[in-house]
């Protein structure tokens, strides 16, 4: 348990953290004083140095980043506006844009870097086409079957699997169906029923629902340049921005439903599980979840970066500003719709990953 806190509060801490330092260097960058420079929600203590109070909260869920005139859900109707040339209204729509996107572009190229790394030390991994048990995962059918890593299948109900794309087919149409399995571990011939577990995955902008033993194929992974290692560093980071965008293609057309994000509660869990499985893992894992998080916060939704990028949009296009009292109504209400998502999302990753 406490491998988990400790794994979660620095996933956490290292994606909030350079979210809002982009957001932080970009408002020095263009002359825009900083307030605060918050890690956590809440005050646990501050440290004042020049313009900026540094904090840290007590609730470990976000940060923030406090630019002077900037109308967001910290700030009160009464505030200070005055039209000074360091604050946020009084800069460039060019700069402005610049200030609240350079969170969400930090994050990216975190995740960007972290793979190129891992290709650099690793090697560019290439999946083995064999039948070969890559990785067993705990709590899965093949894990109780006795399946083990290096083991080699070689049938699923009688009809033969010589390769892994067709030992996984065969798989996943036998969700939730007794399924004989019969492998090779070691000289040993074994066999097993195992019933694959019901699991819902995105392919090919689609939402299905396959079988599913809790295996992965062997890696293979071959020596890799710069060159090699930031191609594929780039599109480790494309597949998950696309994956995320055909999450939310799907939420909207009503094939997939919130039930289905995983939140604070499912990134506690998988912070831990991902540390226990070695530092690769869990270092990919924060690249994830820094690319992932980026994504939610350029989608064009109060109180996220890409609702204030409308509201400036919307500032170029009308060439005055949009209401103080709109603005503030519009994050607070969207600030109360985003907890009531996070407390949704909450319960369900509970129920999937600490009860189910």
């Amino acid at each position: 348990m406490l491998l988990t806190l400790v794994s979660f509060i620095v996933v956490l801490g290292v994606v909030v953290f350079v979210h809002e330092f982009g957001h932080f260097a970009a408002a020095k960058l263009s002359g825009a004083r900083v307030e605060a420079f918050s890690i956590g929600f809440g005050k646990l203590f501050g440290i004042k140095r020049g313009e900026t109070e540094y904090r840290l909260g007590y609730i470990p869920l976000g940060g923030y980043v406090k630019i002077s005139g900037m109308v967001d859900e910290f700030m009160d109707e009464e505030g200070g506006i005055k039209g000074e040339p360091w604050e946020f209204q009084s800069k460039s729509t060019l700069a402005k844009v610049f200030m609240i996107s350079a969170g969400v572009i930090m994050n990216f190229i975190l995740g960007f870097v972290i793979y190129t790394g891992i290709t650099l030390f690793e090697g560019k991994p290439t999946t083995d086409p064999s039948a070969l048990i890559g990785s067993v995962a705990e709590d899965y059918p093949a894990m109780e079957a006795g399946v083990q890593p290096g083991d080699r299948i070689l049938a699923v109900d009688g009809v033969e699997a010589s390769t892994w794309l067709a030992f996984r087919d065969l798989i996943r149409e036998r969700a939730n169906q007794e399924t004989q399995l019969r492998w090779v571990s070691g000289v040993d011939t074994m066999s097993a029923t195992v019933i694959p577990r019901e699991e819902q995955i995105v392919e090919d902008e689609q939402l299905l629902s396959v079988g599913m033993i809790g295996v992965g194929p062997r890696v293979i992974y071959q020596p890799a340049g710069i060159g090699t290692a930031i191609v594929t560093g780039a599109q480790s980071t494309w597949n998950i921005l696309d994956l995320s965008l055909q999450s939310v293609g799907m939420l909207v057309k009503g094939e997939a439903s919130v039930s289905d994000l995983t939140g604070p509660a499912g990134i506690v869990y998988l912070s831990g599980e991902t540390a226990r499985a070695g530092w690769i893992s869990f270092v990919s894992f924060i690249a994830f979840i820094s690319i992932s998080i980026g994504f939610l916060n350029i989608l064009p939704f109060p109180v996220l970066d890409g609702g204030h990028l409308v509201y400036i949009l919307i500032e170029a296009i009308i060439r005055r500003p949009v209401s103080t009292k709109v603005k503030l109504v519009l994050q607070q209400v969207g600030m109360a719709l985003l907890l009531l998502l996070v407390l949704v999302v909450t319960y369900h990753d509970i129920l999937r990953f600490f009860v189910g």
